[in-house]
């Protein structure tokens, strides 16, 4: 199953189809053909084979009514070893189907994914593919307000992969404004994708311009809480190995796996508090997980 950030990437790409032509040309300096339209074409590329190929997201370039260019879009977020084989079926295919060629666009933002992703496909026959990877760093930093207007998908993903930096309050600053122009879910969306995105001292910036701030989208509500969660047990659960590790108790395998898996935080916590005074592991993990 998608994960939620393989989501979130993907729908950026499919509310502005434009996006994908606009980063290989910008990002990667791929040549395009001349386009008027760039719009989301079915994404299923299965031919008469046994197996099922289903690209991400498949967008068609189109000059007047004639199809110039397809870019397949894949959001990758760890390596998959059998992705090296379909990828280069996902480009055969949508050249049948289209009758036009065929770029694959891979959005890997974590460096080591991307340097996987990029690395050199052999086909047979003397083909080969060389990816291209829109990797976190060649991602363009939107601070004027009139691009980030004008491309507001653009100027979130900006927001998402550069947030944290000391340019993410410029980017804040640029594309917050912007939003609200947008119909009022996907404006609640962005607002708490970029919130999400930048360090707390930019937060508390945001917080203070726009007299509190609270997640406004059922999305985030739901997912980016969650994720405040797992972030929370993630942090606990390293504590606690580092308190059993200070007292010198002895942790199998199987006990630091169980306390890593662990995502009650608030169990997490108590644990945290037995381990300063147990004496084995088993005095601090007493509870069915």
């Amino acid at each position: 199953m998608p994960s939620i950030d393989h989501e979130i990437y993907l729908d950026l790409f499919k509310n502005r189809p434009s996006l994908a032509a606009e980063m290989l040309v910008e990002a990667l300096d791929v040549s395009l053909p001349p386009y008027t339209q760039a719009r989301l074409a079915a994404s299923d590329l299965t031919e008469i084979q046994p197996a099922e190929y289903r690209a991400d997201a498949v967008v068609l370039l189109l000059d007047g009514d004639r199809p110039v260019r397809v870019i397949i879009i894949e959001v990758q977020l760890a390596p998959k070893a059998q992705k090296r084989f379909s990828w280069p079926a996902y480009i055969a295919n949508s050249r049948v189907a289209h009758g036009c060629p065929a770029d694959l666009l891979i959005v890997a933002t974590d460096p080591t994914v991307a340097r996987w992703c990029a690395e050199t496909i052999e086909i047979g026959s003397g083909l080969f593919l060389n990816p291209a990877v829109l990797r976190g760093d060649i991602i363009p930093v939107v601070t004027d307000p009139g691009e980030a207007a004008r491309r507001l998908e653009l100027a979130v993903l900006s927001a998402m992969t550069h947030g944290k930096t000391e340019q993410g309050a410029a980017i804040a600053a640029a594309v917050l404004p912007a939003l609200q122009r947008l119909d009022d879910d996907r404006a609640k969306l962005y607002y708490d994708l970029v919130y999400h995105s930048l360090t707390e001292a930019t937060r508390r910036e945001v917080e203070a311009m726009m007299k509190g701030y609270e997640y406004q989208s059922d999305f985030a509500k739901k997912y980016m809480t969650q994720g405040r969660a797992e972030g929370r047990a993630e942090e606990a659960g390293h504590a606690l190995l580092t308190v059993l590790q200070a007292r010198g108790i002895p942790t199998p395998d199987a006990v630091r796996e169980r306390i890593l898996a662990e995502k009650d935080p608030e169990r997490l916590e108590r644990w945290i508090a037995k381990a300063a005074v147990a004496s084995s592991v088993t005095e601090v993990i007493d509870e069915p997980s």
